[in-house]
């Protein structure tokens, strides 16, 4: 089950590794435990070997001392090591989560590619800090738990006043952090948002050149920019104060532990011994309170960032799906009936297309018929909501006009067969290419020029042989003659099989059985596309 709220973030990420986690907070407890022995173990040896001058006792003494410190070495190499080991493979579980939600079949996951970016990195780092709080926070306490201990066993009054002042030190610092909270996830969220906006500024930058936004992109980045500067310096300040208010109550604190062992040692109640532990002690219990109260603010940005996780992780799903099943040779047989009104019926084997006068009337029809959003949509009398995304996706398959590659070669993407290759005009690309169909696309298909991804696409796309074939204008980065030769080869490859056209290209429109001209949510005309040219509105948007 997928955590929904931020305490199910952080302890997810504290189940990343259990046996781990719980190792490493066993060594870093007795690494600590070790450093509070010495001041015992010199106590100690003032009293039975010092005082007593007993030779062997001292040398004895001395070698017990020297075990601690080797106890204590051994302990905090391993056991920061499996610490800091816990705290990446939880941020790792947690930046799988994210991407699997963000990959989901379903989608609807919100926020920009830059935040999503920014929640998987620094969030999942961040949040999976709560094992260095579980780790460290427990070394902390068995320390000052041992030093409680060894001070109640030399003197009850001052055994008492650590265990009745360490929760109170605790509590203060609990009700300080708690503004870092809200000041962390303010921080993170002015970085994604300037990530998010590096991100489209860099995917977009051709069109930015192209247009000569150049200045205007750089002050949007900028002012974003500035906001996230802004926030973390006002985190660093608030972090800065807390810091500093810690650590005066934690030497306040330490101040009166000192005061009244003293008096103790004054008044005879505790040895000369007692007295050097005591003071070990208490100058040694400085470090586990300041990594207690540092914790505080650790704790405050992991549930600061565990909170955006939550947001993204609690996202509902863009769409439903169900377990049913369709048809086992869908014949293609087409209804969509968008909530706005708009109706079309496509018949099985049927070439259609749909010419668009508004752009939200396009991207409407595409998310119904991609199973991008929820719309009654029918295939052969079937509601392909009722079956997996998958299966769904496979029988009506929507080609969009912007495809992206993968990386790897052309005929990774395309795959081999010569038919789609030749109907998508893929076959000229491929001789211009230095390795022919082995040749490298690159990232998303950079290397190619925006025609030859297109064409790529669309051999991909035609490849799959799907039972309805939906191409969302396929051929807006070629040449004319280009295109009349990928008209004339998808409608032959794709004869008997239905195949919907959004587009506005008179040579794939020509080619069409039908053509709907579609208007503000309804079908204002039919036709071929030779009967079409008569009405202004289809002419203005195909042939002006």
């Amino acid at each position: 089950m997928v955590p929904v709220t931020a305490g199910g973030v952080l302890r997810r990420g504290a189940g990343a590794r259990p046996r781990e986690l719980g190792l490493a907070a066993f060594l870093v407890a007795l690494h600590q435990l070790a450093e509070a022995a010495v001041p015992v173990a010199v106590g100690w040896v003032i009293d039975l070997a010092v005082a007593g001058r007993d030779s062997a006792a001292l040398l004895r003494w001395l070698a017990v001392v020297v075990a601690v410190f080797a106890v204590l070495a051994s302990s905090a190499f391993f056991g920061y090591y499996l610490g800091a080991r816990t705290v990446r493979m939880a941020a790792h579980r947690l930046r799988l989560d994210v991407a699997a939600r963000v990959l989901h079949p379903a989608g609807g996951t919100p926020g920009r590619p830059g935040e999503l970016v920014s929640t998987a990195g620094a969030d999942a780092d961040r949040a999976g800090q709560v094992c260095e709080v579980i780790g460290s926070g427990t070394a902390a306490l068995a320390a000052l738990a041992g030093g409680a201990v060894v001070l109640l066993d030399a003197s009850v009054v001052l055994g008492l006043v650590v265990l009745g002042g360490v929760p109170l030190v605790l509590l203060a610092s609990r009700l300080l952090a708690r503004p870092l909270v809200g000041r962390a996830e303010a921080e993170q969220s002015s970085l994604a948002a300037a990530t998010a906006v590096a991100t489209d500024v860099i995917t977009g930058l051709r069109v930015i050149k192209g247009i000569g936004a150049e200045a205007a992109a750089a002050e949007s980045y900028r002012t974003a920019s500035r906001a996230a500067l802004r926030a973390r310096l006002a985190a660093a300040d608030l972090n800065g104060g807390y810091v500093g208010a810690t650590n005066v109550i934690t030497g306040l604190f330490l101040v009166v532990v000192a005061w009244i062992g003293g008096r103790l040692a004054l008044d005879g109640a505790i040895s000369i011994g007692e007295l050097v532990a005591g003071v070990g002690l208490a100058q040694f219990l400085i470090g586990p309170l300041e990594r207690l109260t540092e914790l505080g603010a650790v704790l405050a940005g992991a549930r600061g960032s565990a909170r955006r996780l939550a947001g993204v992780l609690a996202a509902p799903p863009a769409v439903t799906e169900g377990t049913g099943t369709l048809p086992a040779r869908p014949v293609g047989a087409l209804r969509v009936r968008l909530p706005d009104g708009l109706t079309v019926d496509v018949a099985a084997g049927e070439h259609v297309g749909v010419v668009a006068l508004q752009a939200a009337d396009a991207a409407a029809l595409l998310d119904a018929l991609a199973r991008d959003a929820d719309a009654p949509v029918q295939l052969d009398g079937a509601d392909p909501r009722e079956v997996g995304l998958d299966e769904a996706r496979g029988a009506v398959l929507v080609a969009r006009h912007e495809a992206t590659l993968f990386e790897g070669t052309v005929a990774d993407n395309t795959g081999r067969d010569p038919a789609p290759l030749a109907a998508a005009a893929v076959d000229e690309v491929v001789e211009t290419l230095p390795h022919g169909l082995d040749s490298e696309v690159g990232e998303r298909g950079r290397t190619l020029s925006g025609g030859q991804r297109q064409r790529i696409g669309l051999a991909r796309a035609l490849a799959g042989h799907p039972p309805v074939l939906v191409l969302h204008d396929p051929t807006t980065a070629v040449d004319a003659a280009t295109e009349h030769r990928i008209a004339n080869g998808v409608f032959t490859l794709r004869a008997g099989r239905t195949t919907v056209v959004v587009a506005s290209s008179p040579a794939l429109l020509a080619r069409c059985h039908r053509v709907l001209l579609v208007d503000g949510g309804a079908v204002v005309a039919s036709g071929t596309h030779a009967e079409l040219v008569a009405d202004a509105r289809y002419r203005q948007a195909v042939l002006a």
